[in-house]
């Protein structure tokens, strides 16, 4: 969890860069709520509450929730997150090891469909004001081609809005490193990236009204990298065998595209990553079943 936790200060330093230093007030915030909540789940339960405090496994779940939510997120958003995390997502289906979904997923899809308007609203410091993400005007463009919507003259550092190509290069770095010391499982991150990659050109059509975004505007986006590369890549809710790895990261994908492109919502990454966790058991008894 250490090792884990030094992966995502990259990709800290590059939001608190480009969004200010809010992220870390909250962050605080949102660790000692954790604690909390996680201490008074074991304390009802009867179970030791150190070691569970100890094991970092609550400060990862926090700190991706924090990150994961614009910087000026309303206290009330990110308690109802970690509550929902550390509570429903966790302690519900009892405790670390036992939970089919990833907690931070929880509690960001719960936050999600709750307040959809105040996870869509991001600064932007340059001017003191506020601004949709780039997917979400990607999505509700209307008549705009890709090039009427953003402009890529600029280059790097434009195309996925404000900053968020550093950013999520900064979290790639980080997954890149976690990847290599085997801390995660290398298969999820990059069936993730590459079958959004594979869907983006294969719909790509240059940049009509149509058009749905490059393969670069889709993993530089909004949390690609941090959704492919630390939500994603929980060990405990994604497959253990190396094609059920690979079958579940097509999932998370697959869905994650088809609502970007057609849903409600701007981005579906957490959707995918949930019906893959649902996936799991399923694929994992097969694949085993059928290796065994």
């Amino acid at each position: 969890m250490a090792t884990v936790l030094a992966a995502l200060l990259p990709g800290i330093a590059a939001l608190c860069f480009y969004y200010g230093l809010a992220y870390l007030p909250r962050l605080g915030f949102a660790c000692l709520l954790g604690l909390a909540v996680e201490a008074g789940a074991l304390a009802v339960q009867g179970r030791p509450v150190r070691p569970a405090l100890t094991d970092g496994s609550t400060l990862v779940t926090c700190t991706l929730l924090t990150v994961a939510l614009p910087p000026g997120i309303g206290l009330e958003v990110l308690a109802t997150a970690v509550v929902a995390a550390i509570g429903l997502g966790k302690h519900v289906y009892g405790g670390l090891g036992s939970n089919p979904f990833n907690p931070a997923i929880v509690g960001y899809a719960v936050v999600l469909v709750s307040f959809p308007g105040a996870l869509a609203i991001w600064p932007v410091p340059t001017d003191g004001v506020t601004a949709a993400t780039a997917l979400t005007t990607l999505r509700h463009r209307e008549a705009q081609t890709v090039s009427e919507t953003w402009s890529f003259e600029a280059g790097f550092g434009t195309l996925g809005g404000y900053g968020w190509e550093w950013i999520n290069a900064a979290f790639l770095a980080g997954g890149i490193v976690l990847a290599a010391r085997r801390v995660i499982a290398w298969r999820v991150p990059a069936t993730v990236l590459g079958t959004l990659g594979l869907l983006a050109a294969l719909t790509y059509d240059g940049g009509s009204s149509e058009s749905l975004g490059s393969p670069a505007f889709h993993w530089f986006s909004g949390g690609t990298c941090l959704a492919a590369c630390f939500f994603a890549t929980d060990p405990v809710t994604h497959p253990v065998t190396p094609r059920g790895q690979v079958l579940f990261g097509v999932i998370v994908a697959t869905v994650a595209f088809v609502v970007r492109g057609f849903g409600n919502y701007p981005d579906g990454l957490a959707f995918g990553i949930l019906l893959g966790n649902a996936a799991t058991p399923y694929l994992d008894r097969r694949l085993v079943a059928a290796h065994g």
